[in-house]
């Protein structure tokens, strides 16, 4: 759907523009003429900082932000529960306060670590969170300070993130698959992959439909279509590799989440159902296999492992797989 012939384009403000969903939608906004984007990474504005904040706001009058800053780092978060709360829940206060000054409506993308797991058979909007660590906890308490100082808000819970850049959990297996003879990977956590890629997608169709006078404001979910665990993503991220080079990995090992070494407990299901997204904007969800061999088939094509593995951008859950000992 297409803006008004000859309007001018919607004024987008992203924050968070060197995360993995921040890049992706900086890509697909600025080659769309229904918008006219501003990008700030967290260096060019810190959504902790209220006076930054208010300046860019009153400098730019954006039609919408969309805020893609936060602290997406499970374990670091409970060694870091300030910077964590910091950013996901006062940085998410702050924006959605200054947002409501100046009547601009904001999109947030929250995660589906605010819940705690025990639905095997996925969640819905209105399930009630009870989220098992401090990020999850963050991520909620941001969500509630939204709902609380800004009524004209959307709320996007998106899982299991993966792309071309930052610590994610594709890139991460890719890394010790070149160079691991035996890797092991969570075979009792389920949840559904998402590209980056393909929330921006989903966030470019919300802010067309609401630029042509939608309403629907509240939360929703988002997710990859098809439910699996992260042995069975490191088993399809092997395969599409798999494709292009000759792997040193020949062994992958599926093991509990009980003889993983970590320091935040995860949900051991955190299947997102996505029907109120569908119902109400139209959006379906994609096959996150065709997301995977598309990305790793560009990144083989760029030759772009080699730089991603020297370099993180941005953060992610890229926990969960490790070598064998």
């Amino acid at each position: 759907m297409s803006a008004t012939p000859f309007a001018e384009p919607s004024r987008i403000l992203i924050t968070g523009a060197q995360g993995q969903i921040g890049r992706a939608l900086v890509r697909l906004l600025a080659r769309d003429p229904d918008f006219d984007i501003q990008a700030c990474s967290r260096r060019q504005l810190d959504i902790t900082n209220r006076k930054q904040i208010g300046e860019k706001l009153a400098e730019l009058l954006p039609d919408y932000v969309v805020n893609c800053a936060g602290f997406n780092r499970v374990d670091p978060a409970e060694k870091d529960p300030q910077q964590a709360y910091a950013l996901n829940s006062q940085g998410a206060a702050e924006l959605a306060a200054l947002c409501g000054e100046l009547s601009i409506p904001l999109l947030h993308l929250s995660s589906d670590y605010v819940f705690d797991g025990h639905y095997a058979s996925g969640y819905n909007e209105s399930d009630d969170a009870a989220p098992l660590g401090i990020y999850g906890d963050s991520k909620w308490q941001g969500e509630e300070h939204i709902r609380r100082l800004l009524p004209r808000h959307i709320i996007l819970r998106v899982s299991w993130i993966f792309s071309e850049s930052g610590n994610n959990f594709l890139l991460r297996t890719l890394e010790q698959a070149r160079h691991e003879r035996s890797i092991k990977a969570v075979d009792d956590r389920r949840g559904c992959p998402t590209s980056a890629d393909d929330v921006a997608r989903v966030l470019q169709a919300i802010l067309k439909q609401l630029a042509n006078g939608a309403e629907a404001w509240g939360t929703y979910h988002y997710c990859g279509a098809e439910v699996t665990t992260r042995y069975g993503f490191s088993e399809a991220i092997l395969a599409a590799a798999r494709q292009y080079e000759e792997l040193a990995v020949t062994e992958l090992v599926p093991v509990s989440s009980r003889d993983m070494p970590e320091a935040a407990e995860r949900p051991a299901s955190s299947v997102l159902k996505c029907s109120k997204l569908l119902n109400t904007f139209g959006i379906r969800q994609r096959p996150w296999r065709s997301e995977l061999q598309r990305l790793v088939r560009e990144l083989y094509a760029g030759h772009l492992l080699e730089e991603t593995q020297g370099r993180r951008v941005g953060t992610g859950d890229g926990d969960q797989v490790a070598k064998a000992q």
